[in-house]
């Protein structure tokens, strides 16, 4: 009764499994039903041994050596097969025995409620005394952090890629739209000044389906254009700057930290398919997408933008990997099985550079978190690419400097 999983019984009883619902029951009344059994069982092992006990006085007499072996033999009977066995089969098998069980437990909890009821106003006042409130035990609930753990325990019970979905899901309690962002630099954007014959041909050359609109400065952002209606008014009539101004919508500021369940909920409210992520000082910092949010649970699949030829199957047959130093750590992770820290930065550049503290003039290598890091590119600014080394056995790359942290 006490090792049966409460989850698993609660979904046997709304199946309808024999016993199930009776088990529930009984659980639920744990003082009663310990009484009980414990009151059956002390019962049990007293009168067996004064019966054996009878039973030997009445053939040998009041011989102490047989009486002493006689009580001996029961003793050790009664904690083989009453106690020790019954126990283990018992925690081994709990929903097979404790269904059956409750079925003829229930009726004698009924028949001996008066009993019962004695027993515990005594040990009801010990714990009154001792100040043990069983009633807020009840109570307990599981922490995220519990629940991660049943999930990651879960093993062949649960599909990887379902248990895979359930982990990202807690993290998206401890990540903001920080995280997931597509960084300023990499927000594919659409100068309201340029050349109309430039407009034009960004637009039917764009790999999405929105874009930002700004007039000279980035960060005068004028709206969110939505490239298919575009292409269609201009199928339709000749397009013009003013025309191509009606088009815009009104584009959606989000304050940098606003956390993801929240901008989710945000996305659910205001129809919004895209939110313009900005700091204090109202500067734009990225864009965030439900898309990218969702990404986050259960992995990449949009393919609006497509990655280097360099970079798009992963790892090589030499266990490297070059990418962008712009590239988001938490995408990265995601893409190649990293385990590098998200906790600081949020892209490779400035994990690199955290770690260095100096933007590197040379080739460099940086281990961090068991992944070894080489800047193949830099400049006054960043760090721009970096090759990745699979983490394990050495790729056998030559490194003219090495950085330890």
């Amino acid at each position: 009764m006490m090792a049966i999983n409460r989850h698993r019984l609660k979904h046997l009883a709304t199946k309808g499994a024999l016993g199930a619902k009776t088990t529930q029951g009984l659980l639920a009344r744990t003082d009663e039903l310990l009484s009980a059994v414990l009151i059956g069982n002390n019962l049990f092992n007293t009168i067996i041994p004064v019966l054996t006990t009878s039973i030997a006085l009445h053939t040998f007499g009041s011989n102490s050596v047989v009486l002493s072996i006689a009580t001996g033999i029961v003793a050790f009977l009664i904690i083989v097969f009453a106690e020790i066995t019954p126990k283990i089969v018992g925690a081994t098998f709990p929903e097979k025995i404790a269904l059956p069980a409750s079925l003829l437990i229930a009726p004698l909890m009924r028949a001996s409620k008066p009993l019962i009821w004695f027993v515990n106003l005594f040990a009801n006042a010990i714990l009154r005394v001792l100040h043990i409130n069983t009633k807020s035990a009840h109570d307990q609930r599981l922490s995220m952090e519990e629940l991660r753990t049943i999930v990651l325990e879960s093993g062949s019970f649960m599909p990887t890629k379902h248990r895979s979905i359930l982990l990202n899901l807690f993290d998206l309690e401890n990540i903001t739209v920080d995280d997931v962002m597509i960084p300023r630099r990499r927000i594919e954007a659409l100068d309201f000044d340029a050349p109309f014959e430039q407009i034009l041909h960004q637009l039917e050359t764009c790999y999405h389906n929105k874009l930002v609109v700004y007039q000279g400065d980035f960060d005068r952002v004028l709206g969110v254009l939505h490239v298919r209606k575009t292409l269609s008014a201009l199928h339709n009539q000749e397009l013009e700057r003013e025309t191509l101004r009606g088009l815009l919508a009104e584009p959606y500021f989000v304050p940098t930290g606003t956390p993801v369940f929240q901008q989710l909920q945000f996305f659910q409210e205001s129809r919004h398919r895209a939110a313009l992520v900005v700091d204090e000082y109202g500067e734009l910092q990225g864009l965030v997408t439900p898309e990218d949010i969702i990404e986050e649970l259960i992995g990449e699949f949009t393919t609006s933008v497509p990655r280097s030829a360099s970079s798009r199957g992963g790892w090589n047959e030499d266990g490297e990997c070059i990418v962008a130093g712009s590239m988001p750590l938490r995408e990265l992770n995601r893409w190649l099985q990293l385990k590098l820290p998200t906790d600081g930065p949020k892209t490779l550049n400035g994990l690199i550079l955290e770690i260095l503290e100096e933007i590197p003039e040379g080739d460099v290598c940086v281990k961090i978190a068991d992944v070894k890091l080489e800047v193949l590119r830099s400049d006054d600014q960043a760090v721009r690419t970096v090759k990745i080394f699979r983490p394990g056995p050495p790729a056998g790359s030559k490194i003219k400097r090495l950085v330890r942290r």
